[in-house]
């Protein structure tokens, strides 16, 4: 019923900057939060931002301050602007939407994640 589309990823030296977006498509007005987590090897996925429908934000300690996450709902779109990165932020990141309760089909999607390098 949603079908999320990333991109935006790749290499980059740290201290470095890369965008992300995920444009969603499908019963997008049944969408609550859009965010992003990821996932790092040998590592559990977490957190990273969300924003709401009312473009409430939320962010992990470990990027505050450098990550910022903003919503077009014009669009269905959720970017990810990701500045000063550091190599811990290597990780592949995923898309994720929360849909309103009571909707048909999952109560939330994933992308397919798209890999971020920061390496010199």
């Amino acid at each position: 019923q949603v079908q999320l589309v990333e991109s935006g990823g790749g290499l980059v030296q740290p201290g470095g900057s890369l965008r992300l977006s995920c444009a969603a498509s499908g019963i997008t007005f049944m969408i609550v939060t859009m965010g992003w987590y990821r996932q790092a090897p040998g590592k559990q996925r977490e957190l990273v931002a969300y924003i709401t429908s009312g473009g409430n934000t939320d962010y992990a300690d470990s990027v505050k301050g450098h990550f910022i996450i903003s919503r077009d709902n014009a669009k269905n779109t959720v970017y990810l602007q990701m500045n000063n990165l550091k190599p811990e932020d290597t990780a592949v990141y995923y898309c994720n939407v929360k849909m309103i309760r009571g909707a048909p089909g999952p109560r939330e999607y994933w992308g397919q994640g798209t890999q971020v390098t920061v390496s010199s």
